[in-house]
């Protein structure tokens, strides 16, 4: 099983690294701490292929793994308080202040933090959607109903969609003309 699983764990490299990659900084805004995670899932995507018995696509069995695996990271971080050294306060301050809101260059950065914020099915779902996952896709990697993926990720979209809406002065309406 060993060679099955080497052939196996490189045709998974082959076809989904960079998506491993991609969901690894969707979850993990930290470059170091980004990268380790990618390792995780690395690591338990080759221990999980010796369980694979192909009942379901290859893409779909490292979909799985990896979501389980970066959910599981967002847990356990979530388990620990948030910490922040001195050092980086003002570059805090600066990246969620009002400035970086309406920064169109800061907008890709705004909605991965959105996405790490959600729960850990929807940043799941969403993260699928916008890799280009159909839904019947998404359906199988989350054991979710078709129709209850397209339904929750509408609400996701609209979600993450209001944080990115102008406020209705500064569509052109002046604030002292209310009726």
């Amino acid at each position: 099983m060993q060679t099955g699983r080497h052939d196996l764990y490189a045709e998974a490299g082959r076809q989904f690294a960079p998506t491993v990659a991609r969901l690894a900084r969707a979850f993990e805004h930290d470059a170091e701490r980004a990268r380790d995670l990618e390792q995780d899932i690395h690591c338990e995507i080759w221990r999980s292929l010796e369980r694979f018995d192909g009942r379901c696509s290859l893409k779909t069995w490292v979909f799985r793994v990896a979501h389980n695996v970066a959910a599981e990271h967002v847990a356990r971080a979530l388990r620990q308080p948030a910490r922040i050294a001195i050092d980086q306060i003002d570059e805090f301050l600066v990246q969620h202040g009002a400035e970086a809101q309406v920064a169109d260059s800061h907008a890709l950065d705004r909605v991965a933090e959105l996405i790490r914020r959600l729960p850990a099915l929807d940043a799941q779902l969403i993260l699928l959607w916008l890799e280009g996952e159909t839904g019947q896709d998404i359906a199988e990697v989350t054991g979710l109903s078709p129709g209850a993926v397209t339904t929750r990720l509408h609400r996701i979209r609209a979600q993450l969609a209001r944080h990115f809406e102008l406020p209705a002065t500064a569509s052109g309406q002046d604030e002292g003309d209310q009726r």
